[in-house]
């Protein structure tokens, strides 16, 4: 029977890191859980940061839409740039285009300018993410290097969500909700500065050549998808299916594809990302409920929110380093369909959590285990999503993973959240799309466990 080819014996001695890959792990992922922090550090903050700068309260919603539009519609783009231009070149133009962001929002006293900082912020982390990740990839090979550290890096992306909603209710009272974005200021100047002493630059094709008419079709199809979920628009969405279709025409007959083909076809790059997108919505979206249970329904103030959240977020952090070591001993086709049920099940009693606050006791394990699955999924769905693909390629398949991310973190709360709405009274909404949730999760689980069979023998196929 054909087993997968990253399984590995048990006899295998752990991958050792020199002093130098160690100082370069921490560049690339600090910049990584700077950014994942930065997603969501204002999230708490909107009310204070809406009345600094004379936002609407229906506008509020934009402080975090005009940060994700940019991050899902230009990821791809800019995975590709990394790849023909040079990782290192994008890395550092992110962290620059972060740096100035944060400070223009720091200083922002218009509603413009706090909204043109936040698109600019998520600009940064399309430009630093897959170069970042790319860099990683290309600097450990494939094997079990390559999962210890991605273990790490899902594990230092995670826990930047959690670390961010912490961190930013604590700046923002005791400081203002400006230190928010000023905090990001000296970290991106260290990474500038160290950065060209400690990571070299890619080596770019000889014959460089940018997919244009690709380019404006995809990412202007994904900021049309994206807007209409956003704000539920029908000819946005249109307008987003036709831009893709184009894209996918385009790439058919384009001498030098911004996306080949043949890499989009690849049982690990599609299956790997479809999963992602479930991970990350389907995880979102449940926490956006359980954020409506607490607020709503147990009358929570946001602080025992975040203590609520906060535990389980950062005890599942270790999840991180344990899926390098699973995906390196099991193979990433065993444990991301596994993780993705463990995800899947954990939120299942959830459906069951009554209007009384004995409801925590089922709440808070809940959290911890389906926390813990969804970072072993986030590990083992990047692994999936840049195997087998040669280092010329690895920036096109770190921006597909990270662009999925992006899209799905993006479109999870409105979908459960319009699912949620459609019902009477207000638990029997979060129900209903907890249960939605549990059905997507675990029907996928199968999906990509059937997907991710070899169907040949491995050695032909992931080499």
């Amino acid at each position: 029977m054909p087993t997968d080819t990253t399984t590995i014996t048990t006899t295998s001695p752990p991958p050792r890191f020199t002093g130098r890959q160690r100082l370069i792990l921490l560049i690339l992922l600090g910049a990584g859980f700077m950014l994942s922090v930065d997603f969501s550090i204002l999230n708490v903050a909107l009310p204070e940061v809406g009345q600094g700068v004379g936002l609407e309260l229906a506008a509020l919603p934009w402080i975090a839409s005009s940060y994700a539009l940019p991050a899902a519609g230009f990821t791809l783009l800019s995975g590709r740039l990394a790849d023909l231009f040079g990782r290192r070149r994008l890395f550092l133009a992110g962290m620059i285009v972060l740096a100035a962001s944060s400070l223009l929002g720091g200083f922002a006293t218009a509603p413009e300018t706090l909204l043109a900082a936040r698109a600019l912020q998520g600009l940064s982390t399309a430009l630093s993410v897959p170069a970042s990740l790319s860099l990683l990839t290309v600097t450990f090979e494939e094997g079990p290097a390559r999962d210890r550290v991605l273990g790490l890096n899902g594990a230092l992306l995670s826990g930047g969500f959690t670390v961010g909603a912490l961190v930013g209710g604590t700046l923002v009272s005791l400081l203002s909700w400006r230190a928010a974005f000023f905090i990001n200021v000296p970290v991106a100047v260290a990474i500038l500065v160290l950065t060209p002493f400690l990571i070299a630059e890619s080596r770019v094709p000889d014959r460089v050549k940018l997919d244009v008419p690709g380019a404006v079709t995809v990412t202007g199809g994904l900021l049309a998808v994206v807007y209409a979920v956003i704000e539920r628009s029908v000819p946005a969405a249109a307008v987003g299916v036709v831009l893709l279709a184009a894209f996918w025409s385009i790439e058919l007959r384009a001498a030098a594809p911004l996306a080949p083909l043949h890499i989009l076809r690849r049982p690990t790059v599609k299956w790997g990302n479809y999963a992602g997108l479930v991970v990350f919505s389907m995880e979102t979206g449940m926490i956006f409920m359980m954020t409506l249970y607490l607020q709503k329904v147990l009358a929570f103030d946001p602080l025992v929110t975040g203590l609520v959240f906060g535990g389980p977020g950062l005890a599942a952090v270790l999840a991180g380093p344990i899926a390098g070591r699973l995906i390196g001993r099991h193979g990433y086709r065993r444990v991301l369909p596994a993780a993705l049920a463990v995800q899947g099940l954990s939120t299942l009693p959830l459906i069951f959590v009554g209007s009384g606050r004995a409801g925590l006791a089922i709440l808070i394990p809940a959290l911890l285990v389906s926390f813990f699955g969804h970072v072993t999924a986030i590990v083992a769905y990047t692994v999936t999503g840049t195997s087998g693909l040669p280092n010329e390629e690895q920036g096109l398949a770190t921006g597909l993973t990270t662009m999925t991310q992006n899209v799905a973190i993006t479109i999870g709360i409105p979908i459960l959240g319009a699912i949620a709405a459609s019902q009477t009274p207000e638990l029997t909404g979060i129900h209903l799309a907890l249960t939605v949730n549990v059905i997507v999760t675990l029907v996928s689980a199968v999906l990509v466990l059937a997907g991710l069979r070899p169907r040949t023998a491995p050695a032909a196929t992931e080499t």
